[in-house]
């Protein structure tokens, strides 16, 4: 059980701060906060992303590319141009260590803006510290686990970020439905979006990535991450810019 609880806080507490951070904030700036609380939000991914840790800035110019690039030769990743998920993963994993490493010419329209703490992400993303949340990992399996079957949950604590990203990237591409025609295959995974927390609107995020509310195209889609915004909006940790809620569909 206690094992079982643990992949939960992993799951949700990482794809939190990576749809909230590095996806609405760093990518796509949504919303608006201080200094000071975007250290304390680099420092709380880092915690929860632990050893699957993902820079702001490397994930927020690698997801511009994505959406200017969408299902073209030069997406980051698309199930489109890659044979299968491990190629398709292998394939982003490299373009993103290029672009955070700095190692390839980025058009200037791709790096306006996102956010980027050299000597945090150098430490946060270093091999030191991707082991010792390995270590750390391991430690809990080895005292809380109860049955030899939890250690296949072992892996996946390890990689939970590639294992999300697998989920929107690639089957985001080919199953679910659209509200929206677009050039691209983006399709809405879930019709509730318990799973993902707003991601699996990816159809709706596509045909209008500024919002910061993936859902509400139609009754059912609740976008959770959203509701959290909008508190935090509320209590004025965030400030969210002006968002038009789109209820017309297309299709």
């Amino acid at each position: 059980m206690i094992i079982l609880l643990f992949i939960v806080v992993l799951w949700y507490g990482g794809l939190f701060f990576q749809t909230f951070f590095l996806h609405r904030y760093a990518a796509h700036q949504t919303y608006t906060m201080s200094k000071t609380a975007e250290r304390i939000t680099f420092i709380l991914t880092w915690v929860f992303q632990g050893s699957n840790y993902l820079s702001a800035y490397g994930y927020g110019v690698m997801h511009r590319m994505h959406h200017a690039y969408a299902d073209t030769e030069k997406d980051p990743h698309s199930p489109k141009y890659d044979l299968n998920i491990f190629s398709m993963m292998w394939k982003t994993k490299n373009i993103y260590y290029q672009i955070n490493k700095q190692q390839i010419v980025v058009e200037p329209k791709f790096t306006k803006n996102v956010p980027q703490w050299k000597r945090f992400d150098a430490f946060a993303s270093s091999w030191f510290s991707r082991l010792a949340w390995s270590i750390a990992y391991f430690s809990f399996f080895f005292v809380y686990t109860t049955s030899a079957w939890q250690w296949l949950l072992f892996p996946v604590a390890l990689l939970m970020a590639p294992i999300h990203g697998v989920i929107i990237n690639w089957y985001g591409h080919i199953f679910g439905y659209v509200n929206f025609k677009s050039k691209d295959t983006s399709k809405n995974l879930f019709k509730f979006d318990f799973l993902m927390m707003g991601e699996g609107y990816h159809n709706n995020h596509h045909k209008h990535s500024t919002r910061a509310n993936f859902g509400g195209v139609r009754w059912h889609e609740i976008d959770i991450t959203y509701k959290i915004m909008q508190f935090l909006h509320l209590i004025g940790l965030i400030h969210l810019k002006p968002n038009v809620l789109v209820v017309k569909r297309e299709v």
